[in-house]
């Protein structure tokens, strides 16, 4: 894995780092801001499904970036809510909102020729479906959600794969996460790790990964990037 400098909100130098040619970007929390989204579908299911009683969001949030069957199981909540999950997921797309600086990154990325792959914890098919929503589908060669690969986040195969189908070479691939399983993850793959800090993330929590680079706007992004 190529080690660059910690930024905290500075630029980043890459100093004896070659620069990316490929990225891998989680979806929610570092694309797009759903957690209202989120919040409203999850509380729905739970209502649907487990009756009355407060939903337990807070500690749903904290496992974001796994598969969602994978958070129920930790929760213990009945597998059965992620059909009115999903359901109320699509109904309320609409409302999600990209991060701001994010369409003009991935336009210069794609711009400067980098190959772009988003590997979330959503399914696949909901994760293009919302990309297409947003009209930011057309940015990525690759979009793979966890439902696609034999073992999702925090194990290494959904980057893996992204990283095949665009054959990207480890040396120059990063991955951008807000969650300590997508750090994971791209540890797990031999690349580098980039701790997204623009969303609602734990701070504290993330930087207890060890991220290799730490951004607080998307933009930052393009210091890791050759011109």
């Amino acid at each position: 894995m190529t080690s660059h400098p910690i930024s905290h909100g500075e630029p980043l130098s890459g100093a004896g780092a070659a620069p990316a040619t490929s990225v891998v970007f989680d979806l929610d929390g570092v694309l797009v801001n759903s957690f209202a989204v989120m919040r409203e579908a999850f509380t729905l299911a739970y209502a649907e499904v487990v009756g009355e009683g407060e939903p337990p969001f807070e500690e749903y949030n904290r496992h974001l970036g796994r598969y969602f069957p994978d958070i129920m199981r930790i929760m213990g909540l009945p597998l059965e809510m992620e059909t009115p999950f999903v359901r109320e997921s699509y109904r309320l797309a609409h409302l999600v909102e990209v991060f701001d600086g994010v369409p003009e990154l991935l336009t210069e990325l794609r711009r400067r020729g980098l190959r772009l792959a988003v590997a979330t914890g959503k399914s696949g098919p909901r994760a293009r479906s919302l990309l297409d929503t947003l009209g930011i589908r057309g940015q990525f060669h690759v979009v793979l959600g966890s439902d696609e690969v034999a073992r999702p986040k925090p194990a290494p195969d959904i980057v893996l794969k992204a990283m095949d189908l665009m054959d990207a070479d480890p040396d120059r691939t990063v991955m951008v996460g807000d969650a300590v399983t997508d750090l994971a993850s791209a540890q797990g793959a031999g690349i580098t790790a980039v701790a997204a800090m623009w969303g609602e993330t734990d701070e504290k929590t993330l930087l207890a990964a060890e991220p290799d680079v730490i951004l607080h706007k998307p933009a930052e992004l393009l210091a890791l990037c050759p011109r």
